[in-house]
């Protein structure tokens, strides 16, 4: 079955039509296909408990409902959507959701230390993201105690035990966590009531500026791309780089205490398959969990591979992302064309 997956991140548009196990890029939604597959970064409160909604009039309301919690995601998700809905209006459409594999995520890493008010009515509780991302890891290196590390324009920490989701960086946003490339991750909360009581910014104007002006970008003051800030000598660049590796390394020693160790360490998404560097001062930062890297491995990666030393404690890691390929199984599942 051809199913077409559109995938609208909050830094691309990736189109790929997918036939089996094989993944083709196009480069417009009039393509011949049986069923169109939407990566949804958050359904909001309505669209949880399932892998994927055959998307209506009530589904694509429910999602426009959500989109106030991640509008860097849902906003270009939806526009995607109603083009694709139009150029495609004789097949079903799939809105296959990136937080549901995290829906194992136990109450003690789910909820935040708030009245009941907030997580049992409200549903302010930590959904967490990139799951398609982190499902395909997952499936790809078979470890009890696996660690997945998906480092892109955004980036989170998945915690995976025996294949699935116990803790993850990102939370009822996809702002909560590391940095990233323009986006702050955690920022104590009482800083931002502080510059909303003294008005030196709005909701908007901070909104604007955790969302676009802040992570990488905003540490280096040149870019949130790590290509540009490897090969940059500003000595702002460098420290972005720092705190970046310093904060993902954090988060990595987090999920192991959540697992009770780590038998397998996973990099994934652009950063994370193409940046020798950042892979590098993460493992050195972890050599206490018996991460062993192979430095000359790690240099040479190309695709799928093995970069950890004979001997260490811990498996390390590439993995191309292959998201597609999971929203399409998510997509003939729904439809009963495949078995979960």
């Amino acid at each position: 079955m051809a199913v077409l997956v559109v995938n609208a991140g909050s830094t691309s548009l990736k189109l790929n039509l997918v036939d089996g196990d094989r993944a083709t890029v196009v480069e417009s939604f009039e393509v011949e296909c049986e069923a169109v597959a939407h990566r949804v970064v958050h359904g909001g409160e309505a669209l949880v408990g399932k892998a994927a909604w055959l998307v209506d009039d009530g589904v694509e309301a429910a999602l426009e409902l959500a989109t106030p919690i991640a509008p860097l995601h849902n906003e270009p998700m939806l526009r995607a959507l109603r083009d694709a809905r139009a150029a495609q209006p004789d097949v079903p459409h799939a809105a296959v959701m990136d937080s549901y594999f995290h829906h194992t995520i136990p109450i003690v890493a789910a909820v935040y230390a708030l009245p009941p008010r907030f997580h049992q009515e409200g549903q302010i509780v930590r959904y967490g993201f990139h799951g398609l991302s982190v499902q395909w890891a997952a499936e790809r290196i078979r470890v009890p105690r696996l660690v997945v590390c998906h480092l892109g324009g955004g980036c989170s920490i998945t915690a995976v035990r025996d294949g699935r989701s116990v803790d993850t960086t990102m939370g009822f946003t996809p702002l909560e966590g590391v940095p990233m490339a323009t986006r702050s991750g955690s920022v104590d909360p009482g800083a931002l009531l502080y510059l909303l009581r003294t008005g030196r910014e709005t909701v908007e104007s901070l909104d604007h500026t955790l969302e676009h002006e802040s992570g990488l970008l905003g540490l280096s003051g040149i870019s949130g791309d790590v290509r540009e800030l490897e090969h940059s000598r500003d000595p702002n660049a460098l420290v972005a780089l720092e705190v970046f590796e310093y904060r993902v390394a954090a988060a990595v020693a987090a999920m192991a205490a959540a697992l009770g160790g780590v038998d397998a360490l996973v990099f994934t998404a652009g950063v994370g398959e193409h940046s020798a560097r950042v892979r590098s001062v993460i493992c050195a930062r972890l050599g206490f969990l018996g991460v062993e890297l192979d430095e000359k491995a790690n240099a040479e990666v190309q695709g799928d591979a093995e970069i950890a030393l004979d001997g260490s404690a811990a498996r390390v890691a590439v993995v191309t992302a292959r998201e597609e390929l999971v929203a399409a199984r998510a997509t003939r599942e729904l439809l009963g064309l495949e078995s979960p």
